[in-house]
């Protein structure tokens, strides 16, 4: 009786296999608990709210059925303030994008409850997003309130301010255009500074030094009033495109 080849092991296969490298991620998908009020918003409303995962480029008069100025909000948390930004703005579009189902649930709803017409949402990597789906020079402003600062010496590579990064948003901007970070960590706002002043195409708003003061459009959030009570501080650094 004759024998076939011995197959090749896994093991064999992996060794040969190319290796491929894992992107560095800014952002870790935490299982957070989806409430009732948070499903019920993205099964009933995900179609009117909702931008799907593709390749193609964003129309935004098509997306709002309007032309507007357009502002992305990265890493939107809960988004009371991106909810809040969007009632109060009515005349301006606004995009957000996190990672976060909870979060994406609980903007859908807030929005519908009172009828918001200039909110969209994306869930998923805010820089493949951006990346693949933002045209050219169509946005007014980016905003990013509080992103991860990986205070990890280790993890600073995870920022998501980083130089390659700037550019990207700032290509995506308009002639005049802004960028705007917040954050509590000083480290980290010492590096968003230095990162966005080496930018050649983005220019500091400050009125005097590094950072600017916070502007009426961010919400002053129920955690950042509590640390600024017990002392902690608060750094806004807004750039605009040249």
């Amino acid at each position: 009786m004759t024998q076939s080849a011995p197959a090749q092991s896994d093991a064999s296969t992996a060794a040969t296999a190319p290796a491929t490298r894992r992107p560095i991620r800014s952002f870790v998908i935490r299982s957070g608990r989806m409430t009732t009020a948070q499903q019920k918003a993205l099964d009933l409303h995900w179609s009117a709210y909702g931008i799907e995962v593709d390749d193609s480029l964003l129309d935004h008069e098509q997306l709002f059925g309007r032309l507007a100025d357009t502002y992305l909000e990265i890493g939107f948390g809960m988004g009371q303030s991106l909810v809040e930004m969007a009632r109060t703005r009515d005349t301006d579009n606004f995009i957000g994008a996190d990672v976060c189902e909870p979060g994406v649930g609980a903007v859908i709803g807030g929005a519908e409850r009172i009828g918001l017409q200039n909110l969209r949402i994306y869930q998923g990597d805010a820089v493949e997003f951006m990346r693949h789906r933002i045209p050219v020079e169509s946005l007014s402003g980016v905003y990013l309130f509080f992103p991860d600062p990986w205070p990890k010496r280790r993890h600073h590579k995870r920022r998501l301010i980083q130089p390659e990064f700037v550019e990207m948003i700032s290509s995506r901007l308009k002639p005049g255009g802004h960028l705007h970070v917040a954050t509590d960590w000083q480290d980290y706002a010492e590096h968003i500074s230095k990162t966005l002043q080496a930018s050649p195409t983005l220019t500091n708003c400050a009125p005097s030094g590094a950072y600017s003061p916070r502007p009426d459009y961010r919400s002053l959030t129920k955690y950042e009033a509590r640390g600024q009570r017990l002392g902690h501080g608060v750094w806004d650094i807004i750039y605009q495109k040249d």
